[in-house]
């Protein structure tokens, strides 16, 4: 049991510590300091969802349907250029990228709508954290469940440790050009991902 939970541990860790969109996002949101908790649940929660649906065999339903994966990867690049536009203009406005000295917060709904579409409208997820994820914990038998639950487990680590260790980085983004840098690397970020899913659709 023990040594199916670690490789959930050890897998999961792998695919979901990577510099991408969802993790560029956790990431920018702890510096703000701005809904991080909401983020890190929302994150974590839809990975928990989606690690129990590929263990429970819904990345053999995925296999038989490839068309559902490639309709989400269109979708998600769509979202991505979006995003990465929006992050394209906080660099080249240094006026909007502090809001904290504005005094003004976005409201919850957006970030959390932003969380959700950067998690689910992103196809690896499928690829790796359903299809994948859940064909190696079908390897080891009765103990695929402790697999799962180290999986699971990475997630809230990660996400959590992103999110609030995100604070010690407060001082370097305490000047506008490291926000306009960071906003530069995620609208870079973004746009490669998305121009590599429309090229793989």
């Amino acid at each position: 049991m023990e040594a199916a939970a670690l490789a959930g541990l050890g897998l999961g860790l792998s695919l979901i510590v990577a510099i991408g969109a969802q993790n560029a996002f956790v990431l920018r949101q702890g510096l703000r300091r701005e809904h991080v908790l909401a983020v890190v649940a929302v994150c974590t929660a839809s990975d928990v969802v989606l690690v129990l649906a590929g263990v429970g065999g819904t990345g053999a339903v995925l296999a038989r349907a490839p068309w559902l994966v490639s309709v989400v990867r269109l979708a998600g690049a769509v979202f991505l250029l979006g995003y990465a536009l929006l992050a394209a203009r906080r660099a080249v406005r240094p006026a909007v990228l502090a809001p904290d000295a504005a005094g003004t917060r976005a409201p919850l709904g957006p970030v959390v709508g932003t969380a959700l579409a950067l998690t689910w409208l992103n196809p690896h997820v499928y690829l790796d954290t359903v299809l994948l994820l859940g064909s190696i914990a079908g390897t080891h038998g009765e103990h695929r469940w402790w697999f799962a639950a180290g999986a699971c487990a990475a997630s809230l680590l990660w996400f959590a440790g992103l999110g609030t260790g995100a604070r010690a980085l407060r001082p370097v983004f305490a000047r506008p050009g490291a926000w306009r840098v960071l906003d530069g690397v995620v609208a870079l970020v973004m746009t490669t991902l998305a121009f590599s899913l429309l090229l793989s659709a």
